[in-house]
């Protein structure tokens, strides 16, 4: 699996500043609404690079847990309410082997929505003007996975492609994977269920060449 390869090594280096982070923050005695040391300063107290710093920091405000005001600095956010973001964030940044399953939960997901599309013969010509103009695979699965009806679901894909994105980069839309999308969609549009079943399936072993994906339908 070279993305979820790419996704663990990669990973380990932010998400190590983050943990330096969260002992600095606990060190410091700093509280939500306090102002956080800069780039610049945590580079230098941690001893990194710069970069993997920001890389960090976007983590924490993709969490929630810091937001960065214009002109004034990043601050600490007050998030103990915000219990899905609590829950995904330490799961995603202190477990090792949860870095490996964020593809497969973003796929079950992608799943489910395509399976409440053709169950419900939903009309696809939105998503097949997404597929012409998007630059990006995920700008498409975006889109199919915000036409399902569970609100919860669109939060936590948008939050673990943040992540996986961050980490990974974007999937560029080639013209085969257009094609593919287009032959998912009329698959839909036909009612045949092994269309669509395989065209993800293909679409998706493009990009994540050695992943192992399950049926939508069963």
């Amino acid at each position: 699996m070279k993305e979820v390869n790419s996704l663990h090594s990669h990973a380990k280096v932010y998400i190590g500043i983050v943990h330096q982070l969260r002992d600095m923050i606990t060190k410091d005695g700093l509280q939500p609404g306090d102002k956080i040391p800069s780039e610049r300063e945590l580079t230098d107290r941690l001893n990194v690079g710069r970069s993997s710093v920001r890389e960090a920091l976007r983590a924490l405000e993709l969490l929630g847990l810091i937001e960065t005001r214009r002109g004034e600095g990043t601050f600490l956010r007050d998030f103990r309410d915000h219990h899905l973001i609590d829950l995904l964030g330490m799961f995603i940044l202190q477990d090792d082997k949860a870095q490996g399953d964020i593809l497969d939960t973003k796929m079950m997901i992608e799943k489910e929505a395509l399976k409440v599309l053709f169950l419900e013969k939903k009309n696809v010509d939105s998503l097949m003007g997404k597929v012409a103009e998007s630059g990006t695979l995920d700008e498409v699965f975006r889109e199919i996975v915000m036409m399902h009806p569970n609100h919860l679901s669109h939060r936590i894909w948008n939050i673990l492609n943040d992540f996986e994105t961050l980490i990974c980069g974007g999937k560029a839309l080639t013209g085969v994977m257009r094609e593919e999308l287009k032959t998912m969609l009329e698959g839909i549009e036909k009612q045949e269920k092994e269309t669509v079943q395989e065209t993800y399936k293909r679409v998706r072993k493009i990009v994540d060449k050695d992943v192992t994906i399950s049926n939508i339908f069963f």
